[in-house]
C-alpha cells in the first residue's frame, strides 16, 4: 500500500503521526536550504517559496505542539522565534556619547577633564582610545556566571528582550570564565558583521530578487531583531565589547583593566584599543586608525576616548546623556559627485518648510544615495539668515552637478556646487511663498532661516506628522500604531487628534464599519491594538510633554521639564501661570522665572513652552488627551537624601569642588540645581566672593550654606 503523500495535505488534516512525519520532513528541507543560501551562495528557492516552508513547520507545531523536539527548526537554536519582542528596563541607563570633529575638539575635551579634576595643565589623564564600531548597541546580563538576557540600547533606558537572537552569535559566551565572575554583571558592546560578510548576503539577496541591505549597520540592526531566531543564527553577526552596566563588584578600577577582565571572562573586546598617555598619543592613534580604516574588515566611523580610572569617570559623571569622561571623534565624511534632479518641498510636524534634494543616485561610503537635505532657503541661496554669502556664495540650482557628503557618515547633504558643469538654462530656485500642502501663507519669522506653514490648524502636513511624533518611540510608543498606521487612519477621518487614540475602541464599538474589516486589518491585530493603547494610558511625565511635540522640547529637555516640576499638576499649571504673563514686551511672571531658571532648559526652550500653552486650542487638546491617561510622577534620583527635592543654586568661587561637580554631586543626591534664586529656592551654597545670588537668598529668606555646610548636610564632612 502505497504512502500517503502529506506535503499538500491541509494541516487541519494531519493526524498526529502524519504531522510528526511532515515536521521531520520539514526540518530537513529547511536545514539544507539554509546551507544553499547562507554557505554556499547557491539557493535553489525563492524567498516565497522558502517562507512558505518555514510557515507551515510553525503551523504544525502550533497545533501539536507535542511534537516539537530539538531539531524543530524554530527551536535549532535553542529558542522559539519571538513573536513579539518583551521590552526591557536597563538597570543603568544606556547613554550616548559627545562627539569631536577635529584635533582642537579633542583637546578642549583634555581640558575640560583637567578643570573638573582640578588637575595641574602637564598632568595628562590616561586615556583608553579604541575604534568607533558602526553596529548596534547591546546589553548582556549574567547572573552567577549564565547569560539571562541581552537587551538592545532602544531609547536608552527601555531596551528589546532579544535574549534569544543574542545566544545565536558565536562572540557571546552562554556562561562566563574564570571564578572572579560577579554574582550580577552585565557587559555592553556593539553587534556588528565584517564587510565580506554584508556583500556576500547582498550578492544572495540580488540573485534571489529579493531586497538588499543599504549597509552593513542596518543588516547588522535588522538581523538581530528578527523575529525568527534562526534567521539570527543564520547570519554571521559578531560582537565587540567594550562596556559594561549594572556590577555587583567591579573586578577592576580602570578601563583598560576592565576589559582585560572581560576578553579574560570570554567575550572578545577590539585588539586595536590603545593606552594613552600623551595628547600626541590619542591624536596619532586616530590617525593611524584613520588611514587603516578601509583594510580593517568590518565599518567604524571614529574613535572613542574614555578616561582610565574609573574613580575619575563616577566624579566627572554625566552632562545629559553624554558623560563627561568619554567622547567619540569622528571621521570626516566621504564625498561623491552627482547631478541634482530636482527640489521638493517637505513640510514637517512644526509648519517647518524644508527643502530636499533629489540626486541621480551615486555611492558615498557604501551606501546609495538618492536624496539629500538642503536645509532651508538660505542655505540654497547661499547666503547665511545674516545676508553674509555662505559656501563662496554659489548657489544650489536645479541641474546643477553638485558634491554630496554624508555628514557623520550618516545624513546626505550638498557641500559644494561644480559651477564649471552648470546647464546655461539653470535658473535661480524660487523658494515657494505659500505652503506645498494646503496652500496657506509660508512665512520666517525675523533671525530665523526656517519659512513655516501658518495653516497649523488646517495643514494635514502638520496633523499628521505631530501624531506620529504622538506614538513615536520616546514618546507614547504604541505597539501596532506607526507611521504607516497613523497615516491611513488620519486619512480615514479615524484618528484626527492625539484623545482620538484613547477613544478608538469605545468609537469602533458603535461603528457600522469596524476596524476589523479594514483591508490589511482583522479581529487579532485589532485586538492588539487596543490593547496595545491601553497599556499606554499610563505614561510617564517626560514622555507626555515630549510627545506634545513643543518646538525645541526634545527629549533631553523633556526630561528636565519632567524633573524639575515632578507631578503634571505641577507642571501644568505652572506653564499656565507663565503663559497668563505673557506679552509682547516681556514675560516677568515668577512661574516664568522659575522655567527660564532650570539649568539646561534656556529662554528659547523656556519661549516656546509658554507660547504652547498660551494657545486655547492646545490647552483643550491637552485637557481631552487627559480625560482619558494617567500621567505618572517623574521619578526622582534619590528620595531619601536630606536634599531630595529641594531647589540648590551655588553660587561664589568654590574651594572643595568645581561648579559641574557640585552641580552633578547635587543631582545625584536628587536636588534641583538652578541658576538663579527665587522664592522657591530652598538652599544657596556660598563660597568667597558670593554677589547678587547671596544677596537674593537673603531678600527672600533662603536658607545660606557654606561648602562645609554642604558637606556636613549630605553626610560628606
Amino acid at each position: 500500500m502505497a504512502t500517503k503523500d502529506t506535503t499538500k495535505l491541509p494541516i487541519d488534516d494531519l493526524t498526529a503521526a502524519q504531522a510528526k512525519a511532515e515536521l521531520k520532513r520539514l526540518a530537513a528541507e529547511i536545514a539544507d536550504h539554509d546551507k544553499r543560501y547562507y554557505q554556499d551562495d547557491a539557493p535553489t528557492v525563492s524567498d516565497a517559496a522558502y517562507d512558505a516552508l518555514r510557515t507551515r513547520s510553525s503551523a504544525i507545531e502550533e497545533r501539536f505542539p507535542e511534537l516539537v523536539t530539538k531539531d524543530s527548526p524554530s527551536l535549532k537554536i535553542g529558542a522559539a522565534p519571538s513573536g513579539r519582542f518583551a521590552k526591557v528596563q536597563h538597570a543603568m541607563p544606556m547613554l550616548s556619547l559627545g562627539n569631536a570633529f577635529s584635533d582642537e575638539d579633542v583637546a578642549d575635551f583634555v581640558d575640560r577633564v583637567r578643570r573638573f579634576l582640578r588637575l595641574p595643565d602637564n598632568d595628562m589623564p590616561a586615556i583608553v582610545a579604541e575604534p568607533k564600531i558602526d553596529g548596534l548597541s547591546l546589553s548582556l546580563r549574567y547572573e552567577k556566571g549564565e547569560l539571562v538576557r541581552g537587551a538592545t540600547r532602544g531609547d536608552g533606558t527601555i531596551g528589546e528582550d532579544v535574549t534569544a537572537n543574542v545566544r545565536t552569535i558565536s562572540d557571546i559566551p552562554h556562561k562566563l570564565k574564570g571564578r572572579d565572575v560577579p554574582a550580577v554583571c552585565e557587559i555592553r558592546g556593539e553587534v556588528y558583521i565584517l564587510g565580506k560578510d554584508f556583500i556576500g548576503f547582498n550578492k544572495r539577496a540580488e540573485k534571489a530578487g529579493i531586497q538588499m541591505a543599504a549597509n552593513p549597520r542596518n543588516f547588522a540592526a535588522g538581523s538581530l531583531r528578527q523575529k525568527d531566531a534562526s534567521i539570527t543564527a543564520s547570519r554571521p553577526l559578531k560582537f565587540f565589547a567594550y562596556s559594561w552596566g549594572e556590577m555587583s563588584e567591579m573586578p577592576h578600577d580602570t578601563q583598560s583593566g576592565m576589559l582585560k577582565w572581560i576578553a579574560k571572562a570570554g567575550l572578545v573586546t577590539n585588539p586595536l584599543t590603545k593606552l594613552c598617555k600623551t595628547i600626541e598619543q590619542v591624536l596619532a592613534f586616530y590617525a593611524e586608525i584613520g588611514a587603516g580604516r578601509a583594510k580593517l574588515g568590518y565599518d567604524i566611523d571614529g574613535v572613542v576616548y574614555k578616561l582610565d580610572r574609573l574613580d575619575w569617570q563616577q566624579r566627572l559623571g554625566f552632562a545629559g546623556r553624554n558623560p563627561r569622561w568619554a567622547i567619540a571623534h569622528k571621521f570626516a565624511a566621504e564625498q561623491a559627485m552627482t547631478v541634482l534632479n530636482d527640489i521638493e518641498i517637505q513640510v514637517g510636524r512644526t509648519g517647518a518648510l524644508t527643502p530636499v534634494a533629489r540626486l541621480a543616485p551615486v555611492t558615498v561610503g557604501g551606501v546609495v544615495v538618492s536624496n539629500a537635505t538642503l536645509h532651508n532657503e538660505d542655505y540654497i541661496r547661499a547666503v547665511g539668515n545674516d545676508g553674509n554669502p555662505i559656501r563662496d556664495g554659489v548657489d544650489i540650482r536645479i541641474g546643477d552637478t553638485v558634491v554630496v557628503q554624508r555628514a557623520g557618515d550618516v545624513i546626505p547633504q550638498i557641500v559644494s556646487v561644480v559651477l564649471d558643469k552648470r546647464p546655461k538654462d539653470a535658473k535661480p530656485y524660487k523658494f515657494p511663498q505659500k505652503c506645498p500642502v494646503c496652500g496657506s501663507h509660508a512665512v520666517r519669522e525675523e533671525g530665523e532661516a526656517v519659512r513655516r506653514c501658518t495653516g497649523a490648524l488646517v495643514c494635514p502636513a502638520q496633523a499628521v506628522e505631530r501624531l506620529k511624533h504622538f506614538v513615536s518611540r520616546n514618546a507614547f510608543d504604541i505597539d501596532g500604531l506607526g507611521d504607516k498606521q497613523v497615516q491611513e487612519f488620519y486619512e480615514a477621518g479615524i484618528i484626527m487628534s492625539a484623545a482620538d487614540i484613547f477613544t478608538l475602541e469605545k468609537r469602533d464599538a458603535r461603528a457600522q464599519k469596524k476596524l476589523e474589516d479594514r483591508e490589511g486589518y482583522g479581529e487579532v491585530s485589532i485586538r492588539n491594538l487596543f490593547a496595545a493603547i491601553d497599556a499606554r494610558r499610563k505614561i510617564e511625565l517626560h514622555r507626555l510633554i515630549y510627545a506634545l511635540g513643543i518646538r525645541h522640547v526634545g527629549e533631553g529637555n523633556a526630561k528636565l521639564l519632567a524633573r524639575h516640576y515632578g507631578t503634571l499638576d505641577a507642571f501644568v499649571e505652572a506653564m499656565r501661570a507663565a503663559a497668563k504673563g505673557q506679552s509682547a514686551d516681556a514675560n516677568t511672571t515668577e512661574a516664568y522665572e522659575d522655567l527660564n531658571s532650570i539649568e539646561g532648559v534656556g529662554e528659547v526652550v523656556a519661549d516656546a513652552v509658554v507660547e504652547f500653552f498660551a494657545e486655547p486650542r492646545n490647552i483643550k487638546a491637552l485637557d481631552d488627551l487627559l480625560e482619558e491617561i494617567e500621567v505618572l510622577a517623574a521619578e526622582r534620583a534619590a528620595k531619601d537624601s536630606p536634599v531630595s527635592g529641594k531647589t540648590v543654586v551655588f553660587t561664589g568661587s568654590l574651594e572643595q569642588m568645581t561648579r559641574e561637580e557640585a552641580k552633578a554631586m547635587a543631582e545625584r543626591l536628587g536636588a534641583k540645581v538652578s541658576g538663579s534664586v527665587s522664592k522657591k529656592t530652598d538652599l544657596v551654597v556660598a563660597g568667597p566672593g558670593a554677589g547678587s545670588k547671596l544677596k537674593d537668598a537673603q531678600k527672600h529668606g533662603v536658607q545660606v550654606l557654606s561648602e562645609d555646610d554642604w558637606f556636613k548636610l549630605i553626610g560628606k564632612a
